[in-house]
């Protein structure tokens, strides 16, 4: 493959300079694109703070029995809780935490399954408070303990479980992941919120513009201009899998599948379960289709229809869940309009057929939101696919972004810079009704709206990797980013910088682009991880190396 010299994707968007076919497309026709970058795979995971997966980065316990975590040499520091917040943490000094008043503490690995935290809209302001980040367990804290037991016990057993963290022992593919290519310390939520938050600002950078409201029970508020911000979870209108007693909505405007479409470009977002023809082992089917964890032994349903952004909108929703036409035409327009089954992203894979831009939402029970799923489901899903696409001969030309929905109300030390500021009967941060201050404001979709309320954010800070032959080698990125800088980034290497508009938070977000290298093929090769220990069982280096 011809590279250019010396030139990364910011560079060209800056000096307005990009070309509309840097690098020609490739052998299975995929479109032109800014980099080398011919298949971006999004796995987009559920519920994780930065600090809950990475506070004591790169030091873990290594108690024995479990697998051991030992940092290379030469990695960089990050943003965590080492140096005094593992010691005297404002969460333990303030008095109004009650019970749940504690230090953060190590959550081992046979505490794997916990209970949920609260991580809505205004709870997840409150545990800032006004910035002091004191108010976790008082705001969000939810009391365990983890069904397992285990060291902790007594503080597990109050609203202070929000300050629990693991380590690489338990998320040890995370870490070896993070040795050997790149993570962000300053990545966050795009708004302050729950899942459908996140997902659909993975899309469209934009919770503004719901034109349908069904069975309203506080999961939008009113925008100060006459129209509705989604503020909470709610399922999409008119999915077969959609409660028929809750609340349900409908988004208008666009989202990157639309930009997508418009350009010829292959997409898909593949969840578990959405294919309601598939009978699971246990017998479950169509919208039941579930799975028991044998971690958390609960039994979950595969697909959840509110992690599912792409059915919010009817321009990208199949509604019935029609299935591809063919495996072949995976990632075209067809009955199925770019909605699979988790299964069907393996099936075009194996066939060669991998779509240029794919989102991958797991099965419910290995999605890594805590209450149902658990740390160990999880690295069992990202390292089986991360090993399949590693296996395949697309590898050279591919990058997976692990990213996260929101944090689960999981405690993060890192106040976020508020990007958009919001003053309504949710917001909390600057004291009610007030989150940031001064003029930053983002416009709703209708035409003319200066100001859509009900959008704070940035929100707390998530876990953010790339893992790719182009991406930086054991690399820590502090450039601030959110949700919608992946979205930046297939505009800017699919669609020559378009943005949706209507006020996304594309137009602010800033560039993933540090966190690859284009001038060279760094991490080629092969790093094959135990999808079980998250160990690492085969690493090959390639030419790059």
């Amino acid at each position: 493959m011809e590279k250019l010299a010396a030139v990364t994707l910011a560079t060209l968007l800056v000096a307005g300079t990009m070309p509309s076919q840097m690098y020609a497309a490739d052998h299975g026709g995929s479109a032109p694109t800014a980099t080398p970058i011919k298949h971006l795979v999004v796995i987009f995971q559920e519920n994780i703070s930065f600090d809950h997966y990475f506070g004591t980065y790169p030091y873990a316990t290594n108690p024995k029995g479990e697998p051991a975590f030992y940092a290379k040499p030469g990695t960089p520091s990050v943003n965590n809780l080492l140096g005094g917040l593992l010691e005297n943490n404002p969460n333990l000094l303030n008095s109004a935490n009650s019970t749940g008043a504690t230090n953060p503490f190590r959550l081992d690995r046979s505490q794997a399954a916990t209970m949920d935290q609260d991580h809505d809209y205004t709870p997840e302001q409150a545990a800032f408070d006004h910035g002091l980040m004191d108010a976790f367990p008082l705001s969000v804290g939810v009391a365990g303990p983890p069904p397992t037991g285990g060291p902790n016990a007594k503080i597990t057993a109050t609203p202070g479980l929000t300050m629990g963290y693991y380590d690489g022992n338990t998320v040890t593919a995370y870490w070896n992941y993070a040795q050997r290519y790149a993570m962000s310390d300053d990545s966050y939520g795009t708004n302050f919120g729950p899942s459908t938050d996140g997902a659909v600002n993975l899309i469209s950078g934009q919770l503004n513009g719901v034109t349908e409201d069904v069975n309203a029970s506080g999961s939008t508020i009113g925008d100060g201009n006459g129209g509705l911000t989604l503020i909470s979870d709610a399922d999409p209108v008119g999915d077969a899998c959609s409660t028929t007693t809750g609340e349900l909505v409908r988004f208008g405007g666009k989202n990157i599948g639309d930009l997508l479409n418009k350009e010829g470009v292959t997409w898909g977002f593949f969840e578990g379960g959405f294919d309601l023809k598939t009978t699971n082992s246990n017998g479950t089917t169509g919208c039941k289709r579930s799975t028991t964890s044998t971690v958390t032994a609960t039994n979950k349903a595969d697909y959840i229809p509110h992690h599912e952004p792409f059915q919010y909108y009817p321009s990208t929703a199949n509604p019935t869940h029609a299935r591809p036409s063919s495996t072949s035409n995976i990632g075209y327009s067809d009955a199925a309009n770019h909605q699979y089954d988790i299964n069907d992203f393996y099936s075009a894979l194996k066939e060669g057929n991998l779509p240029a831009v794919s989102y991958l939402k797991a099965p419910g029970y290995q999605d890594g939101h805590a209450g149902y799923s658990d740390p160990l489901d999880e690295q069992n899903f990202v390292t089986t696919t991360i090993n399949a696409l590693q296996k395949s001969p697309d590898w050279d030309s591919t990058a997976v972004i692990i990213a996260y929905d929101d944090s689960d109300g999981w405690y993060d030390h890192q106040q976020s810079p508020i990007m958009n500021q919001s003053a309504t009967a949710a917001d909390i941060v600057n004291g009610q009704p007030s989150c940031g201050t001064g003029t930053k404001a983002l416009a709703g979709v209708a035409s003319g709206t200066e100001h859509a309320q009900g959008r704070c954010g940035y929100g707390p800070r998530l876990v953010l990797l790339v893992v790719s032959p182009w991406a930086k080698g054991n690399f820590v990125d502090h450039t601030i980013t959110d949700q919608t800088s992946v979205l930046r980034f297939v505009e800017d290497n699919w669609l020559r910088g378009e943005r949706i508009g209507e006020g996304s938070f594309d137009s602010i977000a800033n560039s993933l682009d540090n966190m690859f290298d284009f001038n060279r093929m760094g991490n080629d090769g092969q790093f094959i991880l135990n999808p079980s220990t998250g160990l690492v069982e085969q690493e090959r280096h390639g030419n790059g190396w």
